[in-house]
């Protein structure tokens, strides 16, 4: 791939980041289940960062036309699992996710997917082990806001089941 193919894959991830982000908080917004609410808020905010850090990359390695040396290379790690085994635990008799809420995770594991794809193969595209490192990271943090939907579609179609699993209940009958 070369510098402007580049150039041009930063600019889609740009644009994706943003409507993600948005997509995210719109159903953070819609949602009436807080687990829901917490998740969609939490995974918006992270699309952010990514957005900020795509941004200030492509900013500087369009001026520079080569991978920028002083862009934070860093994007912070995502805490998803954690709103979710934390909210998880306080929402006893929680609720099932709604069809607008099932179908809203379905299209953001969707997302997610495209998301995971499209970062590995940059990563896989380019030879600067930093610029590698960079979209790597971005690719496995896309791949952990994928688990955590997929741990979020378990709960909206049965809570109970998940939290037995989430818990290690047995059924023994012991």
């Amino acid at each position: 791939m070369n510098e402007k193919d580049r150039l041009n894959a930063l600019e889609v991830a740009l644009k994706n980041e943003m409507v993600e982000r948005g997509f995210y908080l719109k159903n953070a917004e819609r949602t009436k289940n807080p687990l829901g609410k917490a998740m969609f808020k939490q995974i918006g905010d992270e699309e952010l960062e990514h957005y900020e850090r795509l941004k200030q990359l492509h900013e500087r390695w369009g001026k520079q036309e080569k991978w920028p040396e002083t862009v934070p290379l860093k994007v912070k790690d995502t805490n998803i699992k954690d709103v979710l085994n934390g909210l998880s635990r306080k929402t006893e008799g929680a609720s099932k996710g709604d069809a607008d809420d099932l179908e809203a995770i379905q299209k953001a594991l969707d997302f997610e997917a495209k998301g995971v794809k499209f970062y590995a193969n940059l990563r896989d595209s380019v030879a600067d082990p930093k610029e590698k490192q960079f979209f790597d990271l971005l690719s496995k943090i896309e791949h952990e806001h994928y688990l955590s939907l997929k741990d979020t579609e378990e709960y909206f179609i049965d809570p109970q089941s998940y939290f037995r699993k989430k818990e290690h209940h047995t059924l023994d009958g012991g």
